[in-house]
């Protein structure tokens, strides 16, 4: 079947069997308390996915098979001269469970190239948009016309075996991660740069092939790819993108229809869409001040002129962390390495000396620190990369490699349809009245 295939298919048995034997002896333990307020305000902590790939703590930071980020730059694969590492590595990672080794890396960088092709009825699709259609709403529609080329679709529908489901969803899988970087590519070319397109180098690894398509031969803009694709890949379960691809392939939708789903709304202001609201801030911050490095002062009265305004400042907070975002980090000492002496990126690090305290005095923001989001544009626009409606689909391409490997994770352990229950306002009343035993006490 292939060698990192053979790998899943042993792994996932082994952690399908630990999970019915957890399941029969303990399926009736409670993990916490359900609260009204978590029923009503986005079941925030409500624990009720399992996703094998990563976990998000809220003072750690995401860890990547129990691998933070800092780890995980140590200790993945790296690109010939590189010093960031390899999404393929990561992938084998969040796949298997197990870090892996050059040769791992190399075979799926090559199983990648190969199943790299993109139908040219996909191209004639996104043409048939006008130019000026988001460049999210492109890339779904895009991976909607890929559809057409799931197996899972296929084989499902001449009678497949519900055993082979992991099969054909690991065989999807790895033919849209294969493509995507030819689409996003494309999108930015055609509506960016007059629709001159760059053709693939099969010679170079995933990452360092997508800036080549989009046209950035810098090495050090392949690096930022790779650390970007890296950072970028999971965040647990829970965020919309993620859930959003589990929710829907629970249906057993292929991966193609997942993952359109999760692009949808990996495109929302209030997830993926944030990176491109912190530079467009940034930038309104700049020309207010009138100065491409506005000093700590100047931006603190921005600052409370925003909250003021009742306003959020984009890139700070999360749901779940209590501490500056680890990705954040990476992307700073990225920035110090390659480029420290840029106005905008200084910029950003001056926004970071001067919002948390601002936020902490409100005294009721619980994370007034920086996320992933409030970096990533900056070290972009030092390459020549303006164009920040763009920056959520290089989210999208690399959010694939996590819930994709999830999906696949999903189908081999056969978790059921999702269907959590609902109530209505009228019966929460008649609950606490007294007057309903519909939850028990």
């Amino acid at each position: 079947m292939g060698i990192i295939k053979d790998k899943f298919k042993a792994k996932s048995e082994i952690v399908a069997a630990e999970i019915k034997d957890l399941l029969k002896e303990h399926g009736n333990k409670k993990i916490g308390e359900v609260t009204l307020s978590q029923i009503y305000q986005g079941m925030r902590g409500m624990t009720g996915l399992v996703t094998e790939t990563s976990l998000l703590d809220a003072q750690e930071g995401i860890r990547f098979r129990g691998y933070t980020i800092p780890e995980l730059q140590q200790k993945l694969p790296k690109a010939p001269k590189g010093s960031e590492p390899l999404p393929e590595g990561l992938f084998h990672l969040m796949l298997v469970g197990e870090l892996p080794s050059e040769e791992d890396v190399q075979h799926i960088t090559n199983v990648w190239q190969r199943r790299s092709h993109v139908p040219n009825h996909v191209f004639d699709t996104i043409e048939a948009l006008p130019v000026s259609t988001h460049p999210m709403t492109q890339f779904v529609v895009a991976i909607m016309a890929l559809q057409t080329e799931s197996q899972f679709s296929k084989n499902y529908a001449a009678g497949m075996n519900k055993k082979d489901y992991w099969d054909a969803v690991f065989d999807d899988s790895m033919d849209l991660i294969a493509r995507l970087p030819r689409v996003a590519a494309y999108i930015y070319r055609r509506k960016y740069k007059n629709g001159e397109h760059i053709q693939p180098n099969g010679l170079l690894d995933w990452s360092g092939n997508f800036a080549h398509m989009m046209g950035y031969d810098d090495e050090s803009f392949k690096e930022l790819m790779r650390l970007y694709m890296t950072i970028h890949a999971d965040h647990e379960g829970g965020n919309v993108s993620a859930h959003t691809t589990h929710l829907v392939g629970s249906a057993l939708s292929d991966p193609y229809l997942s993952f359109a789903a999760g692009m949808n709304g990996l495109a929302g202001p209030l997830h993926g869409l944030a990176n491109q609201e912190v530079i467009k801030w940034i930038y309104e911050l700049r020309e207010e001040i009138g100065s491409d490095l506005p000093s700590k002062t100047q931006i603190e009265e921005y600052v409370k002129k925003t909250l003021t305004e009742g306003k959020v400042v984009p890139g700070y907070g999360h749901a779940v962390l209590r501490k500056t975002d680890p990705r954040f980090t990476a992307q700073m000492e990225f920035g110090k390495k390659h480029m420290p002496d840029d106005a905008l990126v200084q910029t950003v690090w001056n926004i970071y000396d001067a919002v948390p305290p601002i936020l902490q005095s409100l005294g009721k923001i619980k994370n007034p620190w920086p996320n992933v989001d409030a970096h990533s544009g900056a070290l972009l626009v030092h390459y020549g990369m303006v164009e920040y409606e763009f920056y959520t689909v290089l989210f999208g391409v690399s959010r694939a490699l996590g819930v994709l490997a999830s999906l696949i994770w999903d189908r081999a352990l056969a978790f059921p349809l999702e269907r959590p229950k609902s109530v209505t306002t009228d019966l929460v009343k008649k609950w606490l009245d007294g007057k309903d035993e519909i939850w028990g006490d």
